[in-house]
């Protein structure tokens, strides 16, 4: 009854190409980003914006570059945590090596980086796919490790690869606070987030789409593979490397190659599978479930126990969070393989029938 796009007429091309063709739709969104930009900060606290929100937002740009790879060009990849790595201490070189260096250009740089490395380990999807695919971008994870560890250069010869950043301001702004580091993160991510979905709707995300669902075919009707899948790769690349400069600078302040292992990679590539392949809805899905709710399951099951009269130690708390994190993983992936944003995209359909039969 409410969520209908009757009457709403498309006079031009334009309006017919909205990334949101329904009012309803906008006004969403709109109220999204204001509850995000104004309310949020009224009512979060200092440990919300740095526990939470603030690794919500940038493990849902790195899952936003893993799906544009994964869930829309169809090429499977387990570096994703060598990407963030090398994001992150290229734009670590780039900050502290040039003198007066702005902390964006820098960003930007350091995903320029990943998005070279991202090419060289996205070279064998021309001749290799699926599961030899992962294997052969698993090597940039193990190669990423190695380099960071053993080239001293790029860590300024600290010997342990540990490195560290203050200091931060955007355009004169200090970026020092919980608020700050909230609200410079957010504005990335819409602007990414932007992109991306204008990405994926042209030329370019249809031939990525064409080469995820056959390839042969695609590259009978003239797509080229090779441009297709190494476009995939670079920018994915440079999406998951500027998350990793964020991760670094912003959210971690001091790291070491150990905050970027083979356990990233796995996250954010079950971030993509949770939250659904192919939807840039999805990646914030994915992102809020494998970040928020193990806080979340921390914090109430000790307050459950306590009300049933059962006291259960740090330990219990921590096990059972592990057990109900992998067993609702288990259930979502029964209930809906396709992820939570096709539960929600089911939903939205139900709403353009109701109150009439399904």
């Amino acid at each position: 009854m409410f969520y209908r796009e009757n009457g709403q007429f498309k006079t031009s091309y334009r309006s017919d190409q909205q990334i949101l063709p329904i009012t309803q739709d906008r006004w969403a969104i709109a109220a999204i980003l204001l509850v995000a930009f104004a309310v949020v900060p009224l009512l979060a606290s200092d440990y919300l914006f740095r526990a939470i929100l603030i690794p919500f937002l940038i493990l849902s740009l790195a899952a936003l570059g893993v799906n544009i790879l994964v869930g829309y060009c169809g090429q499977i990849s387990l570096g994703s945590g060598a990407f963030m790595a090398v994001g992150a201490y290229g734009a670590y070189n780039f900050f502290i090596r040039i003198p007066n260096m702005p902390l964006v250009p820098a960003l930007i740089l350091g995903g320029l980086c990943a998005t070279a490395f991202g090419i060289l380990f996205g070279l064998p999807s021309l001749r290799v796919k699926g599961l030899y695919l992962a294997v052969a971008t698993l090597a940039a994870q193990f190669f990423s490790d190695w380099m960071f560890l053993r080239i001293k250069w790029f860590t300024a010869d600290s010997p342990s690869g540990s490195v560290s950043v203050s200091n931060l301001q955007v355009l004169g702004l200090p970026i020092d606070s919980a608020l700050s580091k909230y609200w410079f993160c957010l504005c990335i991510l819409v602007v990414i987030a932007l992109l991306a979905k204008n990405l994926v709707r042209s030329a370019i995300g249809r031939e990525w789409m064409a080469i995820r669902d056959m390839d042969v075919a695609a590259a009978v009707i003239g797509i080229r593979p090779m441009y297709a899948k190494l476009s995939a790769f670079a920018v994915s690349s440079f999406i998951i490397g500027v998350a990793g400069g964020l991760w670094g600078f912003v959210y971690l302040g001091a790291w070491e190659p150990a905050a970027f292992s083979v356990d990233q990679s796995f996250r954010l590539l079950f971030m993509v599978i949770i939250g659904g392949l192919g939807s840039i809805m999805g990646s914030f899905f994915g992102a809020a479930f494998i970040a928020v709710l193990p806080i979340a399951l921390s914090q109430l099951l000790p307050a459950l126990a306590g009300m049933v009269g059962i006291h259960i130690s740090t330990a219990g708390v921590s096990h059972a969070e592990l057990m109900i994190f992998g067993g609702l993983i288990v259930w979502f992936l029964i209930v809906e393989p396709h992820g939570l944003a096709k539960l929600w995209a089911v939903g939205k359909q139900k709403l353009r029938l109701w109150p009439f039969p399904h």
